[in-house]
C-alpha cells in the first residue's frame, strides 16, 4: 500500500526529479526491502560469480552508486552501476527523460550523465554488499580517444566492482554506437582486457550491445566478442525503433525503453544464443515486468536476466515477485536449475 502510494506520488512529477527523490527514499532507509532472494533452483553461476537468483539491476538506474547497499538488500541476485566514464560529465540538457504510459515504456537521452570514475569508485570501495555488483564503462562525449576510455575506468575501478560491461550501446552519445563495428570493437576490446590483465585480482569483463543491429553486424559482433574472450554479453540496450507507440512523447529523441522493446531485444538475445552456442553466457535485458517475461528470456538463451523500467512502474517489490515467480515456472517446467531451462525455448524466437 505505501509502495503503490508512493509511486502515484512520484508518478505526478518530472520523471528524472522523481527518479532521485526514489534514491534518496533508498539512501534514508524508507523503502521496505526484503532482503536476498534465494533458493537452490534459483542459484544460478555466470563467469564464475555466484548469483543467488538470476534478477539483476540493469545499469542506469544507480548511476553514481549512491545507493548499492539498499539495492544489494532489494532481492536481486546482482547490481550493475553506472555508466562512469573517466571524467565526471552532465550529460545532455534537460529534459531528457520521457514516460510513455500508454505504451509502457521511457524514453532517455541522458548522455553519461554521472559524477565520474574516480566518485563512483570510492563509493563502491566503501559499501558492503551482499551480491555482485559491477560496472558499466563508458566514454567522455568530449574525449579525443573513446575508446581508452573504457580502459581507463576499468583501471580506476576495476578493483571495486565484480565485474565490468562495456557499454558502446547507447544511443544518447554521438557516434558511440560506431564502436560496434568489427575492427573498432575488436581494438576497444583489445585494451580493455590489457586493463583487466593489470587488474590485481581480474574481473569478468561483458559486452553491451544495441538491438538495432543488422545480422550481419550480430554476427560480427558475435564473432569479435568471442575472439577477445569477453566472459558475457548483455542483450540489448534500448532501441532506436518507435514501431507502434501510441503516447504524446513517442517523437522525442533518445533511447526506448520497456514494454514495446520486449519481442525484439529477445528475438536478438535469440539470435545471439544461436550463433555463439556455449562459447558465452548471456543477459537478457529489455521490456521485462514479469516473472513469465523474464523465463521467456531464459528459454531464449538468457543465463540471467536485468529490471529496469519496469520498476518505475512496479517499485522494488517486482524484484521478488519475479524471482518468486520465476522458481515457481521452472518447478512447474521440470528444472532443477536455472541452467536446464537456459535455450529451451530459443526456436519460438528465431
Amino acid at each position: 500500500m505505501i509502495e503503490k502510494l508512493g509511486l502515484a506520488v512520484l508518478g505526478r512529477i518530472d520523471p528524472e526529479r522523481a527518479h532521485g527523490l526514489a534514491l534518496m527514499a533508498l539512501r534514508a532507509g524508507l523503502v521496505p526491502l526484503p532482503g536476498p532472494v534465494g533458493t537452490p533452483r534459483l542459484a544460478t553461476q555466470i563467469a564464475g560469480l555466484e548469483l543467488p537468483n538470476p534478477v539483476g539491476l540493469a545499469a542506469g538506474f544507480d548511476k553514481n552508486a549512491v545507493a548499492v547497499a539498499a539495492l544489494s538488500r532489494a532481492g536481486f541476485g546482482f547490481l550493475e552501476v553506472g555508466a562512469a566514464t573517466p571524467r565526471p560529465q552532465p550529460g545532455n540538457p534537460r529534459p531528457r527523460l520521457f514516460r510513455l504510459p500508454e505504451d509502457g515504456a521511457v524514453i532517455n537521452r541522458f548522455g553519461f550523465n554521472n559524477e565520474g570514475a574516480e566518485a563512483i569508485s570510492a563509493r563502491l570501495a566503501a559499501v558492503r554488499r551482499s551480491v555482485p555488483v559491477g560496472l558499466n564503462l563508458g566514454a567522455n562525449k568530449d574525449s579525443p580517444d573513446r575508446a581508452a576510455d573504457f580502459a581507463r575506468v576499468l583501471r580506476i575501478a576495476g578493483p571495486h566492482v565484480d565485474f565490468a560491461t562495456v557499454n558502446v550501446s547507447s544511443p544518447n552519445t554521438e557516434k558511440l554506437r560506431d564502436l560496434q563495428g568489427r575492427a573498432a570493437l575488436a581494438a576497444l576490446l583489445a585494451g580493455v582486457m590489457e586493463a583487466r590483465a593489470e587488474l590485481a585480482r581480474p574481473i569478468p569483463v561483458f559486452l553491451k550491445i544495441a538491438p538495432d543491429l543488422s545480422p550481419d553486424e550480430l554476427a560480427d559482433v558475435a564473432e569479435v566478442a568471442r575472439t577477445a574472450r569477453v566472459h558475457a554479453v548483455i542483450a540489448t540496450n534500448t532501441t532506436l525503433s518507435r514501431t507502434g507507440l501510441r503516447s504524446a512523447q513517442a517523437h522525442q529523441a533518445g533511447g526506448l525503453s520497456g514494454t514495446p522493446l520486449f519481442e525484439h531485444s529477445t528475438r536478438v538475445l535469440a539470435q545471439l544464443s544461436q550463433m555463439l552456442g556455449d562459447d558465452l553466457p548471456l543477459i537478457g535485458v529489455g521490456g521485462i515486468g514479469s516473472a513469465e517475461d523474464a523465463y521467456h528470456k531464459i528459454r531464449a538463451g538468457a543465463s540471467a536476466v536485468q529490471l529496469y523500467t519496469a520498476l518505475a512502474r512496479e517499485g522494488l517489490s517486482l524484484v521478488p515477485r519475479i524471482a518468486r515467480g520465476l522458481d515457481a515456472l521452472l518447478a512447474r517446467d521440470g528444472f532443477s536449475n536455472v541452467a536446464q531451462a537456459v535455450g529451451t525455448g530459443r526456436a519460438d524466437w528465431l
